[in-house]
C-alpha cells in the first residue's frame, strides 16, 4: 500500500453466497463490474468458529432462520477448498485480487500455505484473539484488521501481539511481552510495513449516529499506521465521508439482492450502489488534490473575467492628480488590481481617462 492518494475498494461479498458457489462466482463477476480494487469473501470451518451452544446476535436472528443455532447457520455458510480455488480463478479471469478473512488458525493457514495469499483480512471479532493476530503476524501476509466493539488501549494491544510476531521468536510468556515489543525501536516501522487499522463498527446495519468516523484520525495519531473503514451503515454516504478524512481502504458489504434470506445482505449494497460508490470514491480522490493552497489553470484563466481592477470613478482630465472619488473597482480585466486602488491615489492622469476605463500604472505619474 504505498500509493498514499487511490483508496483501495474492497467489495466484501462475505457469507452473502448463501453456501452456492455459483452466487459466490457471480458475486466475483459483479465487483469486478463495479470496479472494486478486491472482492472479500469469508474462510472458517464452523466447528471451529463457534460452539454449539454460542447463541446467535439479534440481526442474524431476524434475517435467518431464528430456530437455527449459529453452529448450523455457520456451516450452511461454508466455503470448501475447491470453491476458494474456484473463486480466486474467476477473480483472476476478471481482473479482480481476491481476499478472504480468516476466522480460525486452520483457516488462516489455509490462506497463507495452499493458496498463497499476499493479504489477510481480520475481522473485529479477532481484536482480542492473540493466537490468530499472532500467526497472522508470522503469515509473511499483509494485514488488514478491523477494530470494531474495541478500544484504543485494545487496538494498541493487538498491535503489540502483531510486533511481537514479526519481531521475535517463539511463545510469549504473556501479554507483558506484547507491550514490551511495543518498545523495540524496530517495532512500529514494522507495523507501518504490514498493517493496516479498518475503522468499524460492528452492528448490521450499523446506525449512522453510532458510526463516529472521527476515530480514524485518532488511531492514524496515536500509531502513525495506515486507517480504513469497514462501512456497516445502509447507504454510501459514511463510506465517501471516511475517505474524505483520509480512509485508506473502504470495505462494503455486497448482495445480488438485499432481500434475500441471510445474515448480512440487509446491511450490504446492491450491485448498483457498489459502482456508484466507486465513482464516488474516485471523484473524491481526483478532488482532494495535494492540499497546497493556489489557483488552478482553469482558475488562472478566469481571474481576468472574475477579479475587479481600478477603473475611473468618472471622467478624468489629463493631469489631474486623482483622489479616492477618481476611482473605483470593477470587472474590466484591466492590470491594476483591486487591491492596488490606494496605490493609484496622489497619482497624476498622463492622459484624458473616460468613466468605467481600466488605470494602467503607465498612464500615471506621481504628482510633483
Amino acid at each position: 500500500m504505498t500509493d498514499t492518494t487511490r483508496t483501495i475498494i474492497v467489495a466484501e461479498a462475505g457469507v452473502n453466497h448463501n453456501g452456492k458457489l455459483g452466487l459466490a462466482l457471480e458475486l466475483v463477476d459483479r465487483a469486478a463490474e463495479a470496479g472494486a480494487d478486491y472482492v472479500k469473501f469469508q474462510t472458517f470451518k464452523g466447528a471451529r468458529l463457534a460452539c454449539g451452544t454460542a447463541a446467535k446476535a439479534d440481526y442474524q436472528k431476524v434475517t435467518t432462520d431464528a430456530a437455527e443455532t449459529q453452529l448450523e447457520m455457520l456451516r450452511r455458510l461454508e466455503l470448501s477448498p475447491e470453491a476458494h480455488r474456484a473463486l480466486i480463478e474467476r477473480c483472476a479471469a476478471r481482473g479482480i485480487a481476491f481476499l478472504s478473512t480468516a476466522f480460525d488458525l486452520e483457516s488462516l493457514a489455509f490462506l497463507a500455505g495452499e493458496l498463497g495469499l499476499k493479504t489477510l483480512k481480520l475481522g473485529s471479532g479477532e481484536l482480542n484473539n492473540g493466537p490468530i493476530l499472532l500467526a497472522a503476524a508470522r503469515s509473511g501476509m499483509q494485514l488488514m484488521l478491523s477494530t470494531g466493539m474495541g478500544s484504543l488501549s485494545e487496538v494498541e494491544e493487538a498491535l503489540g501481539v502483531v510486533a511481537f510476531g514479526l519481531l521475535r521468536t517463539g511463545t510469549p510468556k504473556g501479554r507483558t511481552d506484547f507491550s514490551e515489543a511495543l518498545l523495540d525501536p524496530a517495532a512500529w516501522s514494522a507495523l507501518r510495513a504490514r498493517v493496516t487499522l479498518l475503522h468499524c463498527t460492528t452492528e448490521y446495519p450499523a446506525a449512522v449516529e453510532d458510526t463516529n468516523l472521527r476515530a480514524i484520525d485518532t488511531m492514524r495519531q496515536a500509531f502513525g499506521l495506515p486507517v480504513g473503514y469497514s462501512d456497516h451503515t445502509q447507504g454510501n454516504a459514511m463510506s465517501i465521508a471516511a475517505v474524505a478524512r483520509g480512509a485508506r481502504v473502504i470495505e462494503k458489504h455486497f448482495t445480488l439482492d438485499r432481500t434475500m434470506t441471510g445474515p448480512d445482505h440487509a446491511a450490504s449494497v446492491e450491485p448498483g450502489e457498489l459502482a456508484a460508490l466507486v465513482r464516488d470514491i474516485r471523484a473524491i480522490e481526483a478532488g482532494l488534490g495535494d492540499g497546497i493552497k493556489r489557483p488552478g489553470p482553469a482558475e488562472i484563466r478566469n481571474r481576468p473575467i472574475v477579479r475587479k481592477c481600478v477603473v475611473a470613478a468618472r471622467d478624468i482630465p489629463a493631469g489631474r492628480i486623482l483622489t479616492l472619488d477618481d476611482l473605483t473597482s470593477k470587472r474590466a480585466g484591466g492590470p491594476i488590481p483591486a487591491m492596488a486602488l490606494w496605490d493609484c491615489i496622489g497619482r497624476r492622469s498622463r492622459i484624458a481617462l473616460a468613466e468605467d476605463t481600466a488605470l494602467d500604472w503607465s498612464a500615471m505619474a506621481w504628482a510633483d
